[in-house]
């Protein structure tokens, strides 16, 4: 039942916003008591930290699956940015945002959580791009880890990447692009070049 609860909450607060849905919304949807909830769930603050941190889990054992199978750090990184635009798709950007605003403190344990993760996933791809040859030697891996991070939370905020110029897929896309171009090789580059030429057709 808590499973149940979650998957709807989830659903729910990824299409309309953290703030937007009440419980009783959740309990309409799912044709139950409030009060089911809440056995499962005391506050809504509760229900909301939970799915946060639950759809965050899903994402890192998509990536973790991806990473395993891909044939370089090139081909990993576009693969990710596919599979995290999957995910959110047709899931409004405002969730995050509705998050920093009304659960702070959530927003801030969830992206330090996603910091640690990224960092020392990007790492892992630098180095591997590096022993390659896809990506340059001389490289500073961790810092170059934390201006992806940087990155990736800065295109997300509508305020300077407003959605009615931006699509969001493209946004990722740029970026991606943007990483790739500043640490490739020649070599590196040819796969690049690879794959946005795919994309295109």
């Amino acid at each position: 039942m808590k499973e149940k609860i979650l998957d709807k909450a989830t659903e729910m607060f990824l299409s309309l916003g953290f703030k937007s849905v009440t419980m009783d919304d959740i309990a309409d949807e799912l044709g139950m008591s409030k009060k089911t909830i809440y056995q499962h769930f005391k506050t809504k603050t509760v229900l909301v930290e939970e799915t946060a941190f639950y759809i965050f889990e899903s994402i890192c054992s998509g990536i973790e699956f991806i990473c395993e199978a891909a044939h370089n750090p090139i081909e990993e990184l576009f693969h990710i940015k596919k599979f995290a635009s999957d995910y959110m798709k047709d899931k409004k950007s405002s969730a995050q945002f509705q998050l920093k605003k009304y659960y702070p403190r959530i927003y801030d344990r969830l992206i330090g959580k996603q910091f640690e993760v990224m960092r020392e996933s990007v790492s892992v791809n630098i180095g591997k791009g590096i022993e390659m040859g896809l990506f340059r030697e001389e490289l500073d891996i961790d810092f170059i880890a934390r201006i992806y991070f940087s990155g990736m939370v800065g295109i997300k905020d509508t305020e300077i990447f407003p959605s009615e110029l931006y699509n969001p897929d493209d946004l990722a896309t740029k970026f991606l692009e943007y990483h790739i171009r500043g640490i490739a090789t020649d070599e590196g580059l040819k796969i690049l070049n690879e794959f946005i030429n795919e994309n295109k057709n």
